[in-house]
């Protein structure tokens, strides 16, 4: 052991080296980390900045071309496929593009251009509704173009316009309603299968396919079809007037071509949706104003939700917390 005190013990300097050392990396270590922490906060939060920015354009773009349109033009909303809650040609869509078309100056008419074999009654009574009202409201026409199918609830839309035109092989019609389903009984007692079901509320199970048909839920269940085929009737009537040349079969749920339709009064001509257009509206240029869900919003909220996951992944790797 060394006796002068100017002269430090070899083994304790060593020591304090080491602790120094020791610390310094402790210190390193704890702001790299920081550091690394900080630049995934800066990444993750560019990356949704981003993301917002590319679903904020694309919503603007799908809109674009509503908003900035002026001249004079027919403006044409597409009701095709089946008519149904969350499907394109529902309320939720049709609804605002009627009333974008409706609003724009430069639209001259409107055109509900038909490709459908119909669906709900009541999106069709909704969409009947708010048609009748905004051609009030804006003192616009409205003419309904048939493509290759108007039938039942698109027929109940149809209605609504001044004017109906189809092509010659068009079907047209199936003014009824319906309500279909399947009977298993007579299958479940060939295979001896015992059908248990207990209810709360002696009608609960009405229309249950695995029981047998109720004779009394039966009628009760055709007297409320015939209320709605008699809703259906009533605007049937009330949109195409006196130009309706009614029959015995007119209302039976029979569906006619085009050419069939227009002597019976269900439509007034054949056209095109050019024809209507260039002809009748005298405004050639055609406006598509229809909403339909957007694929690359779509896709982007796909793709945002596994970014999401990812970045919950990542950050649990990384050590990082998302606050």
């Amino acid at each position: 052991m060394n006796d002068d005190p100017l002269i430090p013990d070899a083994p304790r300097a060593a020591k304090g080296v080491w602790e120094r050392e020791t610390i310094e990396k402790l210190v390193f270590a704890t702001i790299r980390e920081q550091q690394s922490a900080r630049r995934w906060k800066i990444f993750f939060r560019l990356l949704w900045l981003v993301l917002l920015g590319a679903i904020a354009w694309m919503v603007y773009s799908a809109n674009m071309a509503t908003t900035s349109v002026s001249k004079p033009h027919t403006a044409v909303v597409e009701i095709k496929g089946e008519i149904a809650s969350g499907a394109e040609a529902s309320a939720e869509y049709v609804i605002p593009a009627l009333r974008s078309a409706f609003e724009d100056a430069g639209a001259q008419a409107v055109v509900v251009l038909i490709n459908s074999p119909g669906g709900s009654p009541v999106q069709a009574g909704i969409i009947n509704d708010e048609l009748t009202r905004l051609k009030g409201l804006h003192q616009k026409k409205v003419y309904a173009v048939v493509e290759e199918t108007c039938a039942s609830a698109a027929y109940y839309i149809a209605a609504a316009a001044d004017d109906i035109y189809v092509d010659k092989a068009s079907l047209v019609g199936s003014i009824g309603v319906l309500m279909d389903g399947f009977g298993f009984t007579g299958l479940m007692d060939k295979l001896g299968i015992e059908r248990r079901l207990m209810t709360a509320g002696a009608n609960k199970a009405m229309m249950d396919p695995f029981s047998p048909q109720d004779e009394a839920q039966k009628a009760y269940i055709q007297s409320m079809l015939g209320q709605i085929h008699a809703q259906f009737i009533a605007v049937v009537k009330k949109g195409r007037g006196e130009r309706l040349k009614e029959t015995t079969d007119t209302f039976s749920g029979l569906v006619w071509n085009g050419q069939q339709a227009v002597s019976l009064g269900l439509a007034d001509g054949l056209g095109s949706l050019d024809y209507v257009a260039r002809e009748i509206v005298k405004a050639e240029d055609i406006v598509d104003y229809t909403q339909r869900e957007n694929v690359g919003l779509r896709l982007a909220k796909r793709f945002g939700a596994s970014v999401g996951e990812g970045v919950f992944f990542a950050a649990r790797a990384a050590g990082v917390q998302l606050r």
